[in-house]
């Protein structure tokens, strides 16, 4: 049997909060002790290096991806179970979600709400069905949130986006979502 595999979208950096780099520290524990494999941007800095380095601690699985004009940016992490270095950032996306079974979004900047917006708009396109999580660690998705029904109050989408995501506020809400969704 395949095993399932969760890809994180999340920050380069730490963020301001403790609680941010707890949250990625808990979903890489959480993805190796249910048998997942970590799909991720490759990076050994931010949260995405404590998803990674938390999901190797706890023996899981990981495949990296990242493009070549990160590797030292983001401090390429060559120890993955897969290492894949792309072209471009956009074949880095490809190749995250083509080898996916979910999406987690934990908080991060512009690369992560590029990600997101991209599985979002694939998923409204009704190019794909995978789940698209937004882990919500202290509220820090609330503002993105509220963007999306202001876009959808104002006419620029149909109030179905809605069901194309789902927020929740932790990861172990993330992973009751994850395994309803993923039987």
């Amino acid at each position: 049997m395949q095993e399932k595999s969760v890809c994180v979208f999340c920050g380069s950096r730490e963020g301001a909060r403790a609680a941010f780099g707890a949250a990625a520290d808990e979903m890489g524990t959480a993805l190796a002790e249910a048998g997942w494999r970590l799909v991720y941007g490759a990076g050994d800095v931010g949260l995405m290096g404590r998803t990674a380095r938390a999901a190797q601690a706890a023996g899981g699985s990981t495949f990296g991806v990242i493009p070549q004009h990160l590797v030292r940016w983001e401090v390429g992490k060559t120890d993955l179970t897969r290492y894949v270095v792309t072209e471009t950032m956009h074949e880095r996306k490809k190749v995250m979600f083509m080898n996916c079974d979910a999406i987690v979004v934990l908080p991060g900047g512009a690369g992560s709400l590029d990600e997101f917006f991209e599985v979002l708009t694939w998923r409204q396109l009704d190019l794909h069905a995978k789940p698209i999580l937004l882990l919500d660690i202290d509220g820090y998705w609330q503002p993105l949130i509220h963007l999306l029904n202001h876009v959808i109050d104002e006419g620029f989408a149909d109030g179905s986006v809605r069901d194309f995501y789902s927020v929740v506020p932790d990861v172990p809400a993330a992973f009751a979502a994850l395994r309803a969704a993923l039987p």
